[in-house]
């Protein structure tokens, strides 16, 4: 299975530490960045096909892989020259040559713990699967879900009414078999609409999700994090900072927690 990150974008409301740095290569943990943290999850999993969506500081990115990818990983980039422009709905139609199998999407600004990959790997029975977390309350940022039947998605967006959220989508979703197919339709159709630029990927599959089967598969009590702001950086920082302390002194019967999370293995 081959994984593609979504990693063009700047992330303007990190700056003035991405004015020169690209989101990914943002240190988070002991001089390990975003990408590294997602490459070496994606190759703990048996990933061992990657492609990194590229646009702002792309050459840097670049540079960074050639130098850190992990050896087992196979890693090429490819370029979206509308970084600056579009949301990732654009990311990812340029990356559908290479859906070409089944593959693993992932937001380039989120990273999980191992066991958030891989209970999105081990399920089975649609050829889309999408990774969900829930909580007491949700931001106007976040991509809500609505399910019916307890795991088949319904709908997913921002504008989701509070009465009907079900969870959220954390950026994480599988394909497989007829969905990778499907996928590549529904990002060609919907590309050529002219308000493609300023459309989220999920909204594509928000309209699949009427005529295909797209599970949701719950995620929670794993560790996971967006890094969309500082305060988002901040955290990521202290809680990998915390489970490192407590991977190295905790006994083993006892398993390292933070907010409820029980990570299976360090991101």
């Amino acid at each position: 299975m081959r994984a593609i990150i979504l990693s063009a974008g700047q992330g303007r409301r990190l700056l003035p530490m991405t004015a020169n740095t690209p989101k990914c290569l943002l240190p988070v943990n002991a001089g390990r960045s975003v990408l590294d943290i997602q490459l070496e999850t994606l190759a703990r999993c048996g990933i061992r096909s990657v492609t990194v969506m590229v646009g702002f500081g792309a050459e840097k990115v670049e540079e960074w892989i050639a130098e850190r990818a992990p050896r087992e990983l196979e890693v090429e980039t490819r370029y979206n020259p509308f970084y600056a422009t579009a949301d990732n709905l654009v990311t990812c139609w340029l990356a559908t040559p290479d859906m070409s199998e089944d593959f693993v999407l992932l937001n380039g600004d989120t990273i999980f713990e191992t066991g958030v990959l891989r209970r999105i790997l081990a399920a089975d029975g649609a050829p889309v699967i999408m990774a969900i977390d829930r909580k007491a309350e949700y931001g106007e940022d976040d991509m809500k879900v609505t399910l019916e039947w307890g795991t088949r998605l319904r709908a997913v967006g921002k504008r989701i009414p509070p009465g009907l959220i079900d969870g959220e989508s954390i950026g994480l979703i599988a394909f497989r078999g007829d969905g990778v197919d499907a996928f590549k339709t529904a990002l060609d159709r919907a590309v050529r609409n002219p308000a493609a630029f300023g459309k989220w990927y999920l909204d594509v599959i928000d309209t699949m999700a009427g005529p295909m089967h797209v599970r949701s598969v719950s995620i929670e009590g794993l560790w996971w994090i967006e890094i969309d702001s500082p305060m988002d950086l901040s955290k990521a920082r202290t809680d990998l900072a915390l489970l490192s302390a407590k991977r190295v002194h905790a006994v083993p019967s006892m398993p390292a927690t933070i907010n409820g999370a029980v990570p299976r293995a360090l991101p």
